[in-house]
Parts: C-alpha cells; sequence; structure tokens
C-alpha cells in the first residue's frame, strides 16, 4: 500500500519573514517603542516581557507560518479513548518498525522526516525574524492577544527548529540542545532583546505569571507524544482564544491528558507544571478539566476522589518514531563475471527508487481505521475555525486574560 502523505514542498526555500502591522489608524512606530541596543543588555530581569498598563494596536502577521504548518503538521483526528493495539510487523518480517506506544494514534505530528536541510534552515531564518521582532518592538506593550500568540508561536517554532537539526531521534530527552548543551525545555534555544531563553522560561516567566486563564498551557508543543497537540494553523491575536479552547478541549478528553489507573485520576505532568500558577488545590484543577471535559472524561471526574500526576509518554511526536524516511530497492543485472557463484557485481547494481518508510505507512494505515471508527461513533474528526484568524472591522476579538 502506499501512502501519499504530502503532496507539495514550501514555495520557495524561506518561509518569509512575519510582518509587524497595525489596525487602523496606521501609524509608524515611534522611538519608545523601539528598543536600542543599549537598552538589550541581558542583565535585565524577565520581567521586562509583562504586558504594560499602556498598549498600541499592533499586531504580527504570521502568514508564513500558518503555511508552514499546514503542510508538515500531519492531523491524527481526535482521541477515541482507546488505547492502540498491538504494533504488528509487515509481513515477510519480524521487525516492527516505527511508533508502538499505546498512544501513537492521539495528537498531530511534525513531519521531520521530509524536511531537508533547505527547508530546516528556513525555520532557522524564521525563528531569527521572530526574534528579530520581538527585539525591536516593545512586545510589552503590544496588545495581550498579540503578545501571547507571539511567545506561543516563537516556543514552538525554535522546539520545531532544535529538533529537526537532531533528526532522526526517537526520544528528545535522550539528547542535548542548544548553547548550553540542556535537556530541550532548558536549552537557550531563543534569544529575545539580548535575553537568552529556554522553551520554560517562556512558559514558566512569562506566559503563566501572566496570563490567568490556563488554558494557555495547551498551546505549548512539547515534541513528543504525550504533550498537547501541535496545530495546522498559527496563533494569531484573532484566533488565540478560539485556537487554545480546541486544544484544551482535544487534550483533556483525550488519554494524554486524563485516564483512570488504580482507582485514581491520573492526569498529565504538564498539570503538575502549570500547578503552581494555576492549580493551588485537587478543586481548582478539576473544576478546571471540567470546563472541557466530555463523555467518560466528565464520568472519571465525577467518580474518582484522588488525583495523581502520571509519567508523560516520550517518544518523538513525528510520523515514523524516528525511522529513516525511506528503504531503497536495487536491482542488480546479475553476477561478476569469473567470480564464485552468488557474487553480485555492485557496479552493475542501480537504484530502483524507493518505497515507502514502513513505520509512516503503518501509522497512517492505523490512523485511517482510527478515524473510519471515530466517524462510526458520531466523534467530530475536524477542526473549524470561523474566519482567517485575523482581525475584522468592527470586531473584537475575545482576549485571553
Amino acid at each position: 500500500m502506499k501512502v501519499r502523505l504530502l503532496s507539495a514542498l514550501i514555495a520557495g526555500s524561506s518561509l518569509g519573514a512575519p510582518l509587524a502591522a497595525e489596525t487602523a489608524p496606521m501609524h509608524t512606530i515611534q522611538p519608545d517603542e523601539t528598543r536600542s541596543q543599549a537598552a538589550s543588555s541581558a542583565d535585565r530581569p524577565l520581567a521586562r516581557f509583562a504586558p504594560a498598563s499602556q498598549l498600541r494596536d499592533h499586531r504580527i502577521d504570521y502568514t508564513h507560518w500558518d503555511e508552514a504548518l499546514a503542510w508538515f503538521v500531519v492531523p491524527m483526528g481526535p482521541s477515541v479513548r482507546q488505547s492502540a493495539g498491538r504494533a504488528e510487523p509487515p509481513t515477510g518480517t519480524r521487525r516492527i518498525y516505527g511508533h508502538e506506544s499505546r498512544l501513537r494514534l492521539e495528537g498531530n505530528r511534525v513531519a521531520f522526516s521530509y524536511l531537508t536541510p533547505e527547508i530546516i534552515q528556513s525555520l532557522t531564518d524564521y525563528r531569527a525574524d521572530l526574534e528579530r521582532i520581538g527585539s525591536q518592538l516593545d512586545l510589552s506593550r503590544i496588545p495581550r492577544n498579540e503578545q501571547l500568540a507571539f511567545w506561543i508561536n516563537l516556543h514552538n517554532v525554535a522546539l520545531i527548529e532544535a529538533l529537526a537539526r537532531q533528526y532522526p531521534l526517537t526520544q528528545p530527552g535522550d539528547r542535548k540542545f542548544g548553547p548550553n548543551s540542556a535537556a530541550l525545555d532548558d536549552a537557550k534555544l531563543i534569544t529575545v532583546d539580548g535575553v537568552d531563553l529556554s522553551p520554560r522560561d517562556i512558559r514558566e516567566h512569562i506566559v503563566y505569571p501572566n496570563w490567568s486563564d490556563p488554558k494557555v498551557i495547551y498551546g505549548f508543543w512539547r515534541g513528543v507524544i504525550g504533550g498537547p497537540s501541535i496545530q495546522r494553523l498559527a496563533f494569531t491575536g484573532g484566533n488565540v482564544d478560539a485556537l487554545l479552547a480546541l486544544s484544551a478541549e482535544e487534550f483533556v478528553n483525550s488519554l494524554r491528558g486524563v485516564e483512570k489507573w488504580g482507582g485514581a485520576l491520573r492526569v498529565s505532568p504538564i498539570y503538575a507544571e502549570a500547578a503552581p500558577f494555576y492549580f493551588d488545590q485537587d478543586d481548582a484543577l478539576r473544576a478546571h478539566l471540567s470546563q472541557y471535559a466530555a463523555g467518560d472524561v466528565k464520568d472519571l471526574l465525577s467518580k474518582t476522589g484522588t488525583t495523581a500526576y502520571k509519567n508523560i509518554e516520550q517518544d518523538i511526536a513525528d510520523l515514523s518514531g524516528g525511522e529513516p524516511m525511506t528503504f531503497v530497492n536495487f536491482v542488480c543485472q546479475g553476477p561478476v563475471p569469473g567470480a564464485a557463484p552468488g557474487l553480485i557485481d555492485e557496479g552493475n547494481c542501480l537504484s530502483q527508487g524507493s518505497r515507502p518508510n514502513l513505520a509512516i505507512q503503518r501509522l497512517m494505515t492505523e490512523r485511517s481505521e482510527k478515524l473510519r471508527r471515530a466517524a462510526e461513533r458520531g466523534i467530530r474528526t475536524g477542526m473549524v475555525i470561523y474566519g482567517d484568524g485575523g482581525y475584522v472591522e468592527g470586531e473584537v476579538p475575545v482576549e485571553v486574560e
């Protein structure tokens, strides 16, 4: 069975620069909105990124990031709250290729296998463009939704870039990243306004302390199967509230987020990370989960008395579990003249192209079967956001507090 996964390449080798723009009335950025080189010293606290009381009506255009995500993020559909069955080897071998996790059919995937060196470099260039925007524009004074979208997008771009540069790998936790050679969460992958930032810095020192709505935690992709899903849309000031709500609904109602184990409600460790900011008591976490819970998750919340954190599934959230992209078939013309029987003349062997990565082929076949079962059960398998996620004249986007 052949799987046609991706039909086109990103136009050109670069994602293109994000554009700093303004809603009407138009006005130029004043000098007090641009950070000078002298003010970019690394000893300034992260508190400089906290939202200010007086805001300017700027927005950032993520059209190019939208296009990239739509190309290399593969949707897996909603959880059907059933563990994936045992992975079976293909005919003719006992080896199992690719993902074997019971959660392998949950959460969208990044098609790392398809990212060429040119595309990876474009990710680096795009991350640098976002850093430049964040350094030149006073982030603390743009609308709060714009700030939030910026930090989520920058966090996720940097993670995808870092993983792409070390791919293939099966578990990000086995590698060191960044100039400080640290675990992925603590690697200094980003520099904004002269401040080196890790993914954890963005989450725990910029976003979580300054946004009171815990649904912000679902915007941050962790690079592993067990975390929140990477979306196929860039976050913007216009769609961030709706997209976070959809991400929250998907995660809470997945096995990655909530399940019952040993009589207790077992929840993802991302809630432990966020607990100091949002869930000081178990009741606060359960109230949050109840906002998005449906079906048997609602039942679990009502029928369990204790809550415990489970381990996060550490396999990389890709398509093949780190397996190489393709296997190449060769056709050989015949044995070496005068040589011992069975010895093949490698000089007469020609590549016959490649066949699909068996790991990806199996995962996509399992995905199709899962989506079929979901449709039979009446589970919504798509995602709809009305409009293009941008500003509409006369319309005020819902602000994430």
